[in-house]
């Protein structure tokens, strides 16, 4: 039996690194991250689970890469859903795609996407990974078909931007309603409401500032409120004589 070509290994390797990343997010939406061990993850692809070690330095940076694939799994079909943008609008629909399939994957899995964002604001920070690099070509690349001068600056712009929707949506007891922070998204970009795919709740309303304030709550009238009662002025309390020098003597 002849041995494997080089090509064919490449394509076996990547198809294991695949399997591994794919069960990552499975297991981490499904149990969070402290329930998934990488042995779950490894039973779960198929895979020895000393391979793991041989792609990844440990399991924040498998996560950060299989969360960097999803995104850019769902930027990639969004982009690509028919009808493709084309025309002089086909950039302004791309961002608008863009920023809907990232605002989505907040909504869709808020589980994994939380515990992504609290890995990249941990140690090991931001990774520079195969997946993340591909997810950023196709940002970039949509930056710059919006029109961008500086593509390379706009794109971290955008980057930033949509981390910081994605915090805001998904922050523990305080969280931003996704439609209002496309909202804002679409208003910087100057993007129509109905471009990309519009929440089903309707367009959102202009942003002209905020809403105004509201009267407050008529008071209930008590009637006429009484005087209260004259306070009696005591006069000053007179001081008891002091004893004499004699007087301190017979006491002595």
């Amino acid at each position: 039996m002849s041995p494997r070509s080089p090509s064919v290994n490449e394509e076996l390797r990547r198809r294991s690194r695949e399997r591994l990343l794919q069960a990552t997010v499975e297991l981490v939406d499904e149990r969070g991250y402290e329930a998934t061990t990488l042995g779950d993850i490894a039973s779960r692809a198929g895979s020895a689970r000393g391979l793991i070690s041989y792609y990844f330095p440990g399991k924040r940076q498998l996560l950060q890469s299989a969360v960097h694939r999803l995104m850019h799994h769902s930027l990639q079909a969004a982009l690509e859903r028919e009808p493709v943008p084309a025309g002089v609008d086909a950039g302004r629909e791309r961002l608008a795609r863009a920023i809907d399939a990232i605002l989505g994957l907040a909504q869709e899995r808020p589980l994994l996407m939380r515990t992504h964002m609290a890995g990249i604001l941990t140690a090991e920070g931001f990774i520079q990974c195969p997946e993340q690099q591909r997810l950023a070509f196709l940002l970039r690349d949509t930056v710059e078909r919006y029109g961008a001068e500086d593509a390379d600056t706009d794109y971290r712009l955008l980057r930033a931007l949509l981390m910081g929707a994605v915090v805001a949506v998904l922050l523990p007891g305080a969280p931003m309603p996704a439609a209002r922070l496309r909202a804002e998204l679409f208003q910087r970009y100057g993007l129509d409401w109905e471009l990309g795919t519009p929440p089903g709740e309707g367009p959102e309303p202009p942003l002209e500032g905020p809403p105004p304030l509201q009267d407050p709550p008529p008071v209930e009238d008590l009637g006429p409120v009484e005087d209260p009662p004259p306070v009696e002025v005591l006069g000053p309390a007179e001081e008891p004589p002091l004893a004499g020098r004699e007087g301190l003597v017979a006491e002595g």
